[in-house]
């Protein structure tokens, strides 16, 4: 009972983090199956404190912390306990649905990265995505499919595409926040502070588009338990995206585009009535 209330309590930290750090986040999660809600909370949980680390600690020695956190997430995984309660919670959803050591690796080189990486060419730029998003997705996809392999690989592509969409939606929002307050651009190919083109921006959001598109393909195959909440992250992203892309370059340079609550709260009957129609 006890070691079953240890593991329970780490996983409502995980619950705490993750509404605590993203409403809208914590908005789809509440859409999926019961079975689906803490595993979920443990990845999100993790890839959090782990971008905290980077992004934030700057009164610290951050490249020794990560160090650590890379360390200390290896030897939960392998131990299968961690009193981190955040570690514990990821190496028991890591250990239950058998996630893929190779995307752990390369999320965490993707992080490691925004400690003195600053600009990016399309080589780097892409292994970045992957690195910080793509493999969100498979992680969560591993969650999700539950053992069927089949499926999993039916829809590697397009869960990979929906969190590169997510992320560079991010980074379009986030262009003025990232490069004044951490010196970083994620688009190839632009100088923030020497200007951003309609043209540029434009050709983000076909990018962009494309990874939606894609990612649509996939959610439509998604077990039930978890497809509304799915969709229903994808619709928040895609109505923040439409917002972005209605906002001009100047719009983007000067502040953060944002979706209000309550558009947020009138998608969750959208993606409940969707996804239970058939529609989507």
């Amino acid at each position: 009972m006890s070691f079953s209330l240890f593991r329970k309590t780490n996983y409502r930290c995980a619950r705490l983090i993750t509404r605590a750090y993203s409403t809208s986040f914590s908005m789809g999660i509440m859409a999926f199956g019961s079975a689906l809600r803490d595993p979920i909370y443990g990845i999100y949980a993790y890839v959090r404190y782990a971008d905290e680390i980077v992004d934030t600690f700057h009164d610290y020695n951050k490249p020794d912390l990560f160090i650590r956190f890379r360390e200390e997430t290896w030897k939960a995984i392998d131990e299968r306990i961690s009193l981190n309660p955040v570690l514990d919670a990821f190496q028991h959803v890591v250990n239950t649905y058998h996630i893929d050591r190779e995307v752990i690796d390369a999320f965490l080189d993707s992080m490691e990265m925004d400690l003195d990486q600053r600009t990016y060419n399309p080589e780097s730029y892409s292994d970045y995505i992957y690195g910080s998003a793509e493999v969100v997705g498979l992680m969560c996809l591993r969650v999700f499919v539950n053992g069927n392999e089949a499926l999993y690989r039916e829809l590697v592509g397009p869960a990979r595409s929906l969190g590169a969409a997510f992320q560079k939606v991010n980074f379009l929002r986030d262009m003025k926040d990232d490069f004044e307050n951490r010196g970083r651009t994620y688009f190839p190919g632009i100088n923030f502070s020497q200007g951003f083109t309609p043209d540029m921006k434009a050709a983000i959001e076909t990018d962009i588009q494309k990874d939606f598109d894609d990612a649509l393909v996939g959610i439509r195959k998604l077990p039930r338990e978890a497809k509304t909440g799915v969709y229903m992250a994808y619709l928040l992203y895609v109505t923040l995206f439409k917002k972005l892309k209605s906002a001009s370059t100047d719009d983007i340079r000067q502040s953060r585009i944002r979706v209000p609550d309550t558009e947020k709260l009138a998608l969750i009957p959208l993606a409940v009535f969707r996804t239970r129609l058939g529609t989507v």
